[in-house]
C-alpha cells in the first residue's frame, strides 16, 4: 500500500548505501515532507462508491497535495543523489493511486485487493511420473506483477480424484490493473500491451491501463493496435530528459486534476457496473462484442 514510503525506510535502514552525510541529509528531509503528504491524504476522506457532490473537491485536493509532495521531491540535488534505479521518484504514482482508490475499494468491500499485485497469468502441472500424476496436481502458477490493482486474492485447493494429498495456491486476481510510467515510450507501450493482453486472456472482463507523468512517442504510433483499455499522461506533456528539464526556461506542466479526476470516474464506473458478457447474453442482444 505505502509503496513510496517502504521505498524511503529501505534506503534509511539500508546496511551499505545512503550511508554518507548527505544522503542522511536529504533523506531526513524527504521523510519529514513525505509523513506530511501522507497523514494529509489519510486524514481527507473520499470519494466513495456513492456519487457525491464534493467528489471533484476532494480529487482536485488529492491533486495539490501530489503537486506541492512532487514538487519538492522533484528538486535536482535529491533527483541527482536518487536516480531512476533506486525507483524512489517512480515509487510516488504507485502509493498516490492507493490514496486515490482507497475509499472507493473499502466502500465496495473491506476484503478488496488493492495495491501491489502478484496476479495469475497461466497455470500448467508437471508431475514426475504417472503414479506422481496421479497423487497430486503437481500445479505451477505463472505470476505476473502488477504496479497497482483493483481486485480480489484466491486462495484455491487442488485434490486428485481418490487422492488426500491436497495443494494450497494463492494468487490475485486484477479487476483493474495500472502500471504506473515516470514516462511512456514505444518500448513500454509494446510491453505493456502484451501484458495487457495476457492478462485479458485469463480475465477477459479486467481492465488493464497505464498512468505516466509524461510521454514519448510520436504521432505516427497507431495506438488503436494495442490492448490497452486507457493510457493518462498526467502533464499532458511530451517527455524531456531529466537534466534539461532543471534548465532555465524549461516549463514543467503540473499534474492536471480533471485527468486524475477521468481516472478515478473510469475506476468507479467500472467497478460498479454490470460485467454481464459471453455468447447467451450477447446472442439476447443480438450483438456479441
Amino acid at each position: 500500500m505505502f509503496v513510496h514510503g517502504n521505498n524511503l525506510e529501505q534506503k534509511e535502514n539500508h546496511r551499505t548505501k545512503y550511508r554518507d552525510k548527505e544522503s542522511k541529509c536529504y533523506l531526513a528531509e524527504i521523510r519529514s515532507r513525505y509523513n506530511q503528504w501522507k497523514d494529509n491524504n489519510e486524514n481527507l476522506v473520499g470519494p466513495i462508491k456513492l456519487h457525491a457532490d464534493n467528489d471533484d473537491d476532494i480529487l482536485k485536493q488529492r491533486v495539490e497535495l501530489l503537486n506541492n509532495y512532487k514538487e519538492f521531491l522533484d528538486q535536482q540535488h535529491y533527483a541527482e543523489k536518487f536516480d531512476s534505479r533506486s525507483n524512489l521518484h517512480s515509487s510516488v504514482l504507485e502509493e498516490f493511486l492507493y490514496y486515490l482508490f482507497r475509499d472507493l475499494v473499502s466502500s465496495i468491500s473491506e476484503h478488496a485487493l488493492i495495491g501491489k499485485s502478484h496476479s495469475f497469468k497461466d497455470i500448467f502441472f508437471r508431475s514426475s511420473n504417472y503414479a506422481d500424476m496421479l497423487t497430486k496436481p503437481n500445479a505451477l502458477i505463472e505470476i505476473k506483477d502488477h504496479d497497482f490493482s483493483i481486485g480480489c486474492s484466491i486462495t484455491s485447493k487442488m485434490l486428485c480424484k481418490g487422492s488426500e494429498e491436497s495443494e494450497i495456491h494463492k494468487w490475485d486476481i486484477p479487476a483493474v490493473a495500472i502500471e504506473c510510467k515516470t514516462y511512456l515510450d514505444k518500448t513500454m507501450l509494446q510491453d505493456v500491451s502484451t501484458a495487457a493482453e495476457q492478462l485479458k486472456q485469463k480475465n477477459p472482463n479486467a481492465m488493464y491501463m497505464v498512468v505516466a507523468e509524461w510521454l514519448k512517442l510520436t504521432d505516427s504510433v497507431n495506438l488503436k493496435k494495442y490492448k490497452i483499455d486507457q493510457i493518462y499522461v498526467l502533464r499532458k506533456q511530451k517527455n524531456t530528459d531529466r537534466e534539461f528539464r532543471y534548465r532555465e526556461g524549461y516549463v514543467k506542466n503540473p499534474i492536471y486534476d480533471d485527468v486524475v479526476i477521468h481516472l478515478f470516474n473510469s475506476v468507479r464506473n467500472y467497478l460498479t457496473s454490470d460485467w454481464e458478457g459471453g455468447i447467451t447474453h450477447g446472442l439476447e442482444k443480438g450483438y456479441l462484442i
